[in-house]
């Protein structure tokens, strides 16, 4: 299949979003009817429009156990990954809480962008220094917490935590070509869909603010990541999911670096309540959609 062609057409097979928006527990899947009906598909072509150096921001703390959650990063180091074997060159941008474990996740082999946490002034001007410095094509944000209206970063539980989150939204205001990928309403990206999270009351009253020219949702983040390599394996004609053992691997890993399930504050081999087994169920229905496309693994 060529670069730009168009992908095959389900007539019986469930479309990518239907996969990432499955057993929704927060009522995300409201959302969908304001996106494109296949907003995966869009991402991917807007990140194959805009080739070169992408940073890839993660990376969200749970102040009550002291440790990063295992959403985020796993995603992030899937979609780099990806794009580094198309030839992008990848950096990965955080805060204090989650470079360690980014680090250890790609035994020092990646290039992690250490964002403090300062004020206002502060952090627009780091920003600036490192967009300055990398010079992204693109910049993605996956299961970062968003700016509220109130300038503050709020938690699933309208905890304000921004002591202790990074100003990465400064990054993303400053640059016209970003992609947003969040479950819960309070990332970075559901600034696009500000004025109607509030009406769902499983979602946050007060939502994050900070817009991204397009919003990828799931019902954990990490499946929006793993939505938009299953579009781009179907525009490119090649398999750019992670291997099913690789991917539980990985969230092991972080596991034992000391990550925790963002739902509960606990250290165990869950991702926002889902097990190793049910996250393996969703990237293996995402390996099936493509090999129904006749596009196979390497």
């Amino acid at each position: 299949m060529s670069r730009h062609a168009s992908p095959p057409t389900y007539a019986t097979q469930p479309s990518i979003e239907d996969i990432i928006l499955a057993q929704d527990k927060r009522g995300i899947s409201a959302l969908r009817p304001y996106l494109a009906p296949r907003y995966c598909e869009e991402a991917a072509r807007f990140l194959l429009a805009h080739p070169g150096p992408t940073l890839i921001a993660t990376g969200f703390y749970i102040a009550r156990a002291h440790a990063p959650e295992t959403d985020g990063p796993p995603g992030a180091l899937a979609l780099g990954s990806a794009l580094a074997s198309l030839g992008h060159a990848v950096a990965y941008v955080s805060d204090r809480y989650t470079v360690p474990l980014l680090t250890w996740l790609t035994a020092n082999r990646a290039a992690v962008v250490d964002f403090p946490i300062m004020d206002t002034l502060a952090s627009r001007q780091y920003a600036s220094q490192v967009l300055a410095q990398w010079q992204p094509a693109l910049l993605i944000a996956i299961e970062r917490c968003g700016l509220t209206s109130q300038d503050t970063y709020l938690n699933m539980r309208g905890q304000d935590i921004s002591r202790t989150t990074a100003r990465l939204d400064d990054l993303f205001l400053q640059h016209p070509h970003t992609i947003g990928i969040g479950d819960g309403g309070n990332e970075i990206g559901m600034g696009n869909l500000a004025s109607h999270i509030p009406h769902i009351t499983s979602l946050p009253a007060q939502p994050a603010m900070t817009p991204t020219t397009h919003l990828v949702i799931a019902s954990v983040a990490n499946w929006g990541a793993y939505g938009i390599l299953t579009a781009l394996s179907l525009l490119l004609g090649k398999n750019l999911l992670p291997a099913v053992q690789d991917e539980t691997a990985r969230i092991r890993q972080a596991v034992d670096f000391g990550a925790v399930d963002g739902t509960t504050g606990t250290r165990e081999f869950t991702v926002d309540g889902f097990s190793l087994e049910e996250n393996a169920g969703v990237l293996e229905r995402l390996h099936h959609l493509l090999a129904h496309a006749d596009i196979t693994p390497p």
